[in-house]
């Protein structure tokens, strides 16, 4: 039933909240886990990958975390942007412990390059955190995970962190 996983992960604590069930149904299913990370180029002009990073405010998140990277150069900006990257993607494939993995980082819109991904690799179904944002926070900052379950041509599974 499902071969193929999706796995979306920012590195937050709404996206961390879902390993344990990525790695649930990667178990019962003998399935791969495609996990990705995705920086968020809608902030153009703030390095060559286009995005800031923190440790909670990332690609997926749609929020750009500056102070993190104040007075540093484009190419410094963009090697610190790749490194944490890599540690989310990392951090995530230790969380999802012997499942069987795959890794990818891109560059784009983050619910955008999510079904592209999705599309472009077969998968049989997404799990996805979600931040719990509600109200005004939610409208101004918009909901990839929201985004995904009303496009994506497969299941979604959303899991709400307990720090939403």
């Amino acid at each position: 039933m499902y071969r193929n996983l999706l796995y979306p992960t920012d590195g937050s604590t709404g996206s961390k909240a879902a390993a344990e069930h990525a790695r649930a149904l990667a178990s019962s299913f003998d399935a791969t886990v495609h996990v990705l990370h995705v920086v968020d180029a809608r902030h153009a002009g703030l390095g060559a990958s286009g995005s800031f990073l923190s440790d909670e405010q990332s690609g997926m998140s749609g929020q750009s975390a500056e102070a993190g990277y104040e007075g540093m150069g484009t190419s410094d900006v963009d090697d610190a942007v790749t490194e944490r990257a890599e540690a989310v993607v990392e951090e995530t494939v230790a969380a999802l412990g012997d499942a069987e993995t795959v890794t990818a980082i891109e560059v784009g819109t983050p619910h955008s390059t999510i079904l592209k991904y999705a599309d472009e690799h077969d998968v049989d179904a997404i799990v996805m955190g979600t931040h719990g944002r509600t109200g005004v926070e939610r409208y101004l900052l918009g909901s990839v995970t929201e985004k995904i379950v009303r496009m994506a041509d497969v299941p979604v599974l959303t899991i709400r962190s307990d720090d939403g």
